[in-house]
């Protein structure tokens, strides 16, 4: 079992986490942001995840995603001794770092020019593809991810790999998994999840779920996220947030649905991600021009002490659920079937070598009595006190529940 089935990962994008800023520019000293991040590891942990994905760390001309040298930690952030002190104070928690390469396309400052491909990377000029038919290129990636591995990091989130043709990683990986056998290694992909396969990735980033969670809650069709649930895979990297989405605070039509949301979130299989600033109920919306990322993009204060208090309740959601998915650590591998579903009601029956978990959700101004799907106890949900005369299946108005199997003693 790989240990990215006990993995919750906390996201950060560090570049906009620390306040660096939007452009670096050639010889400005270097800047030890990184500590920054080292004084919300605690915090981390008291949210009740374990391992930290870190957006682009490495020397780039903008937002991390063009990047210039891939061996060098970005000026803007620090140097490789805050990369290892970080790698350090990580290690003396027992946090697993995962890390993001840029290994489909490069900043156009990018020395080796004759790896570029003949084409920019979705319009955007300063980005350049690489040639994946190089065998420079292959080595290169291949040379990259062992270093950092080497250097502590636990795994790779691999950006834009479902631009890069399938055949380049089968090539790669097998040289780092070789001297990195535990190393967990994540694409990104938008749509089908054969592409892990096809690539021969530990997972693929579950963009469908992503899609299915909110727009079912926001449309109250709840069919649509059963649908999705139909497709999903234990192989992927779940979540409700990241960099490139605008944060499902400012997603949902009704604020009352986040728990739901977070509910299906942690109750499904997949290893989960949870995006910074989505634990507070941050707000932020993506916008198609320059800069428009920013908003999703922001910096955090010096300390959890300076973060404002209207995130606590939600806050204390995450921590609600993410403890439930720390008690059933089996749910990264279970099999989740729709026992119920109607517009606005699903019951999902999550089960792994005879243990169970239902997750219920209502989407109406109405309470709903759910049909018994199997004896059981309310573990989580949305309001704190259990309707009792209605047991553990009559849930009311807008709510969400988790209910578990009551397990007989003898």
């Amino acid at each position: 079992m790989s240990w990215a089935e006990h993995a919750i990962f906390w996201h950060v994008y560090p570049l906009g986490f620390t306040g660096a800023p939007p452009a670096a520019e050639p010889g400005e000293p270097v800047v030890h942001r990184l500590k920054h991040l080292e004084g919300w590891l605690d915090y981390l942990i008291e949210l009740g995840c374990n391992g930290l994905q870190l957006g682009p760390v490495f020397a780039s001309s903008t937002h991390g995603y063009d990047t210039v040298d891939h061996f060098a930690i970005d000026p803007r952030l620090g140097d490789d001794s805050d990369f290892d002190h970080l790698i350090a104070a990580c290690r003396e928690r027992g946090i697993r770092l995962l890390l993001d390469g840029v290994f489909n396309h490069v900043g156009r400052a990018f020395r080796p020019a004759a790896w570029f491909g003949s084409a920019t990377f979705e319009g955007h000029d300063a980005l350049v593809v690489l040639d994946h038919r190089s065998e420079a290129v292959r080595e290169h990636v291949i040379t990259v991810m062992n270093h950092w591995l080497d250097r502590g990091a636990d795994g790779w989130r691999l950006d834009a790999a479902y631009a890069v043709p399938p055949d380049f990683w089968r090539a790669v990986l097998p040289a780092v998994r070789e001297r990195h056998p535990e190393a967990w290694i994540v694409g990104e992909v938008i749509h089908g999840l054969d592409y892990r396969e096809r690539a021969g990735l530990d997972a693929v980033t579950q963009y469908e779920l992503w899609k299915a969670i909110w727009s079912s809650l926001n449309d109250r069709n709840l069919f649509e996220l059963s649908w999705a649930l139909d497709r999903h895979s234990p192989d992927t990297l779940t979540f409700v947030g990241n960099h490139d989405v605008t944060r499902i605070a400012s997603r949902l039509t009704n604020p009352a649905h986040l728990g739901h949301a977070l509910a299906v979130l942690f109750t499904v299989a997949g290893v989960p991600s949870v995006y910074y600033g989505d634990e507070q109920a941050f707000r932020g919306v993506k916008e198609d021009r320059a800069g428009g990322d920013d908003a999703v993009r922001p910096a955090f204060p010096g300390s959890p002490a300076e973060l404002a208090p209207f995130g606590a309740e939600v806050l204390r959601t995450h921590q609600r659920l993410i403890g439930l998915r720390r008690r059933f650590p089996w749910l990264a591998r279970a099999e989740t079937t729709v026992a119920h579903v109607t517009n606005r009601q699903l019951a999902l029956r999550a089960e792994h070598e005879g243990q169970v978990v239902v997750t219920l959700l209502n989407l109406d101004d109405a309470p709903y009595q759910f049909p018994a799907v199997e004896p059981g106890v309310v573990v989580a949900e949305s309001s704190p006190t259990p309707d009792r005369d209605r047991g553990p299946y009559g849930l009311g108005a807008q709510a969400w529940r988790v209910v578990t199997r009551t397990v007989e003693r003898s």
